[in-house]
């Protein structure tokens, strides 16, 4: 593994898990999450987007100038589809046609990925060029929902948060390419073997991405008419599909997709299971701001529903 990359995620990972942990425990202070001065206030800012941004209490002037509207999320995702795109093309001909990665990309790879000597370079080259096109999908389906499915409202997104969520999708497709040895060895003998993994783990992504998208039609919905004419912006209770169990499940979908990756990748990619991690706490984060915001706002709100993973958190 890739000893500074696999650091810096599981650094990543720790940080929210610090912040959802500080999150609970503000939350169970009389007043909530709301008081406790600057520092308390500038820590709900960072944390929250969209409709729970109004739960971290009242926000003073200086901090709601450093915000954009949520529906800049569209960025992310535009950023990846052409960076992510890049890095599977350029894998792509190296494995299969015979070209060079790039110099900068192999001195790069040198300084921050794996070691140049392996056993099994065509299966592990196969396996990150699966993920990588599984990566790009996922992405061009998020942007495809939020430019054609999504109905945003005026909520906004904290210009750190903004920052962070354009790079996030260069350093994650970076993250996969950093995986495997460079020495590919360029068009002749390089395979295509699939194996058991690689099969399980794009049941699991379709599975997942299935269930996300039928999640976000249901929010969508929630704001049109019959005809499809958007008809609100307010928010409502959602129910269909997963939401009968949680309040985020295409936050729990989220998740599912990147541990559907780590499969692809032969379960034993440590660095992998470290960007899942990282996930697993950043969602579940946003997942609990959510099912606050639900329970405060709904007093009809279902209460056998979990946040985030259901039976379990």
């Amino acid at each position: 593994m890739p000893a500074g990359l696999g650091a810096a995620w599981a650094l990543l990972a720790a940080a929210f898990l610090a912040a959802l942990l500080l999150h609970r425990a503000q939350a169970r202070r009389p007043g909530g999450g709301g008081g406790g001065g600057i520092a308390s206030g500038l820590f709900q800012d960072l944390i929250r987007y969209g409709k729970t941004k109004n739960g971290g209490g009242q926000r003073p002037a200086w901090l709601r100038r450093c915000q954009v509207p949520k529906r800049w999320f569209t960025h992310f995702y535009i950023v990846s589809v052409l960076w992510n795109g890049f890095l599977l093309i350029e894998l792509f001909q190296a494995k299969f046609l015979g070209a060079a990665l790039p110099p900068w990309m192999q001195q790069l790879h040198s300084a921050f990925g794996r070691d140049l000597q392996s056993q099994n370079t065509d299966s592990e080259h196969f396996s990150a060029l699966l993920v990588l096109l599984l990566l790009w999908l996922h992405s061009f389906r998020r942007l495809a929902e939020c430019l054609c499915t999504s109905v945003f409202s005026d909520g906004v997104i904290h210009v750190v948060q903004y920052c962070f969520g354009l790079g996030y999708y260069i350093v994650l497709g970076t993250t996969v390419l950093w995986q495997v040895p460079i020495n590919v060895r360029h068009g002749k003998g390089s395979s295509m073997q699939i194996c058991w993994y690689h099969v399980v783990g794009i049941v699991v992504y379709i599975w997942a991405s299935l269930h996300q998208h039928r999640c976000l039609v249901i929010l969508s919905n929630l704001r049109k008419s019959k005809s499809g004419k958007v008809v609100s912006l307010s928010h409502s209770i959602p129910f269909g599909d997963w939401f009968e169990r949680v309040s985020c499940p295409h936050y729990f979908a989220e998740l599912l997709i990147y541990v559907s990756m780590a499969i692809t990748l032969g379960l034993d990619n440590v660095t992998w299971w470290l960007v899942v991690t990282y996930v697993l706490f950043n969602q579940a984060l946003a997942a609990v701001l959510c099912h606050e915001f639900y329970q405060t706002k709904f007093t009809s709100y279902p209460k056998h529903r979990k946040a985030f993973i259901p039976f379990v958190f």
